[in-house]
């Protein structure tokens, strides 16, 4: 008896039909998401313009530029900061590597950076190693 049932089961789980997610491309079933809230424009109708983003002034003024840190200044009214001489700023600025960072084969091996670096192309390539590997 207990086996009748447990075939009986299964008989009607095999009859369920799978469900699948509806097709966009059959005409006539609309697919709506309404997972998030739909945007509110301000000022539409009633005329009130609202403030909309806009990408700031580019300066071309060579003194400007060269005088002024541009771009600096986070609030929407004020100046850009001046530029101060170079001597009251700290060396270590001047001794920055602004450029593309150094390769390997480049750095001296008794620095941190060398091992530094060391270690992150090992974890790169230890990842890449293991991308494609199954559980």
């Amino acid at each position: 008896m207990a086996a009748r049932r447990l075939f009986g089961v299964t008989r009607t789980w095999a009859g369920w039909r799978s469900r699948r997610p509806p097709d966009p491309a059959v005409p006539g079933r609309p697919l709506v998401r309404d997972y998030a809230k739909k945007p509110v424009i301000k000022g539409g109708k009633s005329g009130v313009v609202s403030d909309a983003l806009k990408d700031p002034d580019v300066c071309t003024d060579p003194v400007r530029l060269t005088t002024h840190a541009m771009g600096v200044n986070i609030y929407k009214e004020g100046q850009d900061v001046v530029l101060k001489p170079d001597s009251e700023y700290p060396e270590w600025l001047f001794e920055m590597n602004v450029g593309p960072p150094k390769k390997l084969e480049e750095l001296d091996p008794e620095t941190r950076e060398y091992w530094r670096l060391l270690r992150k192309h090992n974890i790169w390539r230890h990842n890449r190693l293991n991308k494609n590997r199954k559980f």
